[in-house]
């Protein structure tokens, strides 16, 4: 018996189950069923069975590796254009099993190597038999095809947007080291809040929608400011940009940096610091009255100066304020309850130790601690408060862009996009994909693992994209799935055993209903002739 396909003129081929024979000399056939109503994937499966695929079938499937979680994920970053990006060969291979593995499992490399064991690494990758000194070698070919592959991406960035971006925003954080043996490691002002730490610093340039476009790793000692001028021969000698908004956060763009973007040809939006705001309105060059929750534009020397208070932010910044206060009075009154019932307790028995909270907590200000006889009290000055509070939820941004290329609005909006990258630290940093701390020790493993952190960040937020449009946002709706929820569904996703004729062959069952739903979800379509599509992948 075997399976016919017989064309139909204008219909469907009519799918037909026939057995040969022999009649007079003659080879002929007669049809047993028509199975053109039966689904594709039934008929393949009858189609195998007829062929004797199935013969010598022992036993019941035993569960195998894990296929789902990098099989979605290689999807994306073909979706992206990372596996054309990163190139051909084994370590172009190991490079996108780092990348994979950032957003699937995070940890060091050799971490990676034993996770790598219970997922479905060559069949789906094409790779196996490495170490992790091979993973390594691939932070090494990372660093050395680092702006190769930055450069393909980001003309997929501009073939998607259909046109280079006329504003990019920039931002710099820090990462904290583990050892002190780090070739970049420095101690500096370090905002992961690690003393006694060196760190390294990093720069992330990225487009008006936050997309990750090139990043770049400095000595730990470096400022923000330093790091301006190299991000500025990033985009115009590397990407080509020359007429451009450089936006870049409170401090960051400051004298020199303006400078060397007016050299560049380039334009800049960025932010006043408190200092600087409080000179303006000393001056007389702008005035409290002004700011509110409409912006306001006034125009100063050659630039513009857009106002705004940010009433939700004024108001949480108040009731910080007060905790404060409160915590603080709880704190005296447990010291002078001390000192009152232990009657060898001296006066000045916890003094100092409040003082360096008051200082730590910048109250300092308008707080004073004194000392009457053996009890403490707590004087607060209110002018003092209240000028502590006179820029609560304020801010200032300054730009030379002229008007008629950026509204006011606008310049306020583009400013506030640069959350984008704060979140994209954060999700770098500790909240996914756990770049700090480091543990590598050369230059070039430093600088390699960082620029993997950033290209599987762009897996990260193609799947939060993707997920948040299907299924909701977690601040919209509890039950809303997550990337978290959404790997560990698809860690469910094992290919199954099978023992045939002495050989083991793999099968792929089909999804459940929740994991269909996050291939959905993804844009992400499985495999419809899984055990062919398995046998297949495996060969290579």
């Amino acid at each position: 018996m075997y399976i016919a396909t017989v064309p139909n003129r204008n219909s469907p081929p009519a799918i037909l189950l026939r057995e040969g024979y022999r009649q007079d000399g003659k080879c002929k056939s007669k049809t047993l069923a028509n199975l053109s109503h039966l689904p594709p994937e039934r008929i393949e499966a009858l189609r195998k069975a007829l062929r004797g695929d199935f013969d010598g079938f022992s036993g019941q499937g035993v569960c195998d590796r894990i296929f789902g979680v990098l099989f979605v994920l290689l999807q994306l970053a073909i979706r992206l254009g990372i596996v054309r990006a990163v190139g051909k060969g084994r370590m172009a291979q190991l490079l996108l099993f780092l990348v994979v593995a950032r957003v699937g499992h995070r940890g060091s490399r050799l971490s990676a190597v034993r996770w790598a064991k219970e997922h479905a690494v060559p069949e789906v990758l094409g790779v196996q038999d490495f170490d992790e000194n091979d993973l390594y070698q691939a932070l090494d070919y990372a660093l050395d095809n680092q702006e190769r592959i930055e450069n393909q991406l980001y003309r997929e960035y501009v073939k998607k947007k259909g046109s280079a971006p006329a504003l990019v925003l920039y931002d710099v954080t820090s990462a904290y080291l583990e050892g002190e043996h780090n070739e970049l490691g420095e101690y500096g002002y370090n905002r992961d809040g690690k003393r006694g730490k060196k760190q390294i610093v990093v720069g992330l340039l990225a487009g008006a929608d936050g997309e990750p476009l090139a990043v770049k790793v400095f000595r730990g000692n470096t400022t923000d400011v330093q790091t301006v001028s190299e991000q500025i021969d990033t985009v115009k000698k590397r990407f080509g940009i020359s007429d451009l908004v450089f936006v870049g956060d409170r401090g960051m763009v400051k004298t020199a940096g303006k400078q060397a973007l007016g050299h560049a040809g380039l334009k800049y939006i960025t932010a006043l610091t408190d200092p600087q705001v409080r000179k303006l309105i000393k001056g007389g060059v702008i005035q409290i009255e002004l700011f509110d929750d409409t912006v306001c534009e006034v125009q100063w020397q050659s630039k513009r100066l857009i106002l705004r208070r940010n009433a939700r932010v004024a108001d949480k910044e108040n009731r910080r304020r007060q905790d404060k206060l409160a915590k603080l009075a709880d704190k005296v009154q447990g010291r002078n309850a001390y000192v009152q019932t232990h009657a060898r307790a001296l006066p000045e028995s916890g003094l100092n130790r409040l003082v360096s909270w008051v200082k730590r907590h910048k109250l300092s200000g308008f707080v004073q601690l004194i000392l009457e006889g053996d009890q403490l009290r707590i004087e607060a000055d209110q002018d003092a408060m209240a000028d502590d509070a006179l820029l609560d939820g304020c801010y200032v941004l300054e730009t030379d862009v002229a008007q008629d290329k950026l509204d006011t609005d606008a310049v306020d909006g583009r400013y506030r996009d640069l959350a984008f990258v704060e979140r994209d630290f954060r999700s770098m940093k500790t909240a996914f994909l756990e770049v700090r701390p480091l543990f590598v020790r050369t230059e070039e493993h430093t600088r390699g693992a960082v620029f993997v952190a950033m290209l599987g960040l762009k897996l990260l937020r193609e799947m939060q994209s993707k997920l948040s449009a299907h299924f909701g946002t977690t601040d919209q709706d509890p039950y809303a799935v997550t990337v978290e929820d959404a790997l560990v569904a698809l860690g469910r996703l094992c290919f199954e055993r099978l023992e045939i004729e002495g050989k083991s062959v793999l099968r792929l069952p089909g999804p459940d209903a929740r994991q269909s739903e996050i291939l959905q979800a993804l844009q992400v379509s499985y495999p419809s002739d899984r055990i062919r599509e398995v046998l297949a992948v495996a060969k290579r």
